[in-house]
């Protein structure tokens, strides 16, 4: 196994970038530090609504549901440096919150939450009203094969049109579909881009800050394959994040080399 040298830290970030044909990588700096600060947070005030005053907390921001049915989610922080050269965080959760995609102290998705929350009012009741019928239809018939059928195009449609609303920055000034940027092999998988390195680094560019160092924790019950504990930390996913975290890391080898 390569040795790492002294004061080289672990990778917990990264990719290949189709743009520059490189791999691109990032690291953890101080922000596990930052992440204990929110998970002390998150402990003794079981809520997520990082400004809200007390008496006024927003119920559907209670961490209690990380606990129950739905299970826990995916936090991250970024520790940046700003055009004066202070010190700012930024946050991140996975995905949804209780299906809200924007709460104020946390990133954004890469899309426009309007447009996204149109497309899924319109396709969404068509495809539950094909599965109530692939339910009633006899297995294996030839209208079952066909609700089916038609099922798996209209959701095929869908995720297209959802994944061309999603648009990556990087540290070169660039901007990409995710279409367009993804460097993964087969399909995009569903999620990507909601994920919080995604998140957090489209952030930073679009608020001219310079990444120092992220981390990601996960909080809540255990999901599903039991993969994700309470309390622990993970590296950006491979399958959703490494796919387009190289080309939103493009260019930030050349911004540190410039602050230093």
């Amino acid at each position: 196994m390569q040795q790492k040298k002294k004061g080289q830290q672990e990778r917990i970030a990264g990719g290949f970038c189709l743009d520059c044909g490189r791999e691109h990588f990032f690291h953890e700096g101080s922000a596990r530090s930052h992440c204990r600060e929110l998970m002390q947070f998150m402990e003794e005030e079981e809520r997520i609504d990082l400004l809200a005053t007390r008496g006024q907390e927003d119920s559907q921001l209670t961490t209690a549901t990380l606990f129950g049915e739905a299970r826990g989610k995916m936090f991250g922080v970024m520790i940046c440096r700003d055009a004066n050269g202070q010190e700012q965080v930024l946050r991140a959760f996975s995905g949804q919150y209780n299906s809200i995609w924007e709460v104020e102290g946390w990133a954004p998705p890469l899309f426009n939450v309007e447009t996204f929350t149109r497309i899924y009012a319109e396709i969404e009741p068509r495809i539950k009203h094909l599965g109530r019928e692939i339910q009633h239809a006899d297995r294996h018939s030839a209208r079952w094969r066909d609700l089916t059928q038609q099922r798996r195009r209209i959701s095929q449609e869908w995720m297209r049109e959802i994944h061309s609303l999603y648009t990556l920055s990087n540290f070169r000034g660039q901007e990409r579909p995710l279409t367009e940027a993804f460097a993964g092999s087969g399909g995009i998988p569903t999620g990507t881009g909601d994920c919080c390195a995604p998140k957090l680094f489209n952030q930073a560019v679009k608020e001219n800050l310079q990444p120092l160092g992220l981390a990601e924790f996960y909080w809540g019950r255990e999901n599903a394959s039991q993969t994700r504990q309470h309390g622990r930390f993970y590296p950006s996913c491979a399958s959703k994040c490494a796919p387009i975290l190289g080309f939103m890391l493009c260019g930030l080898d050349e911004m540190q080399g410039h602050a230093e």
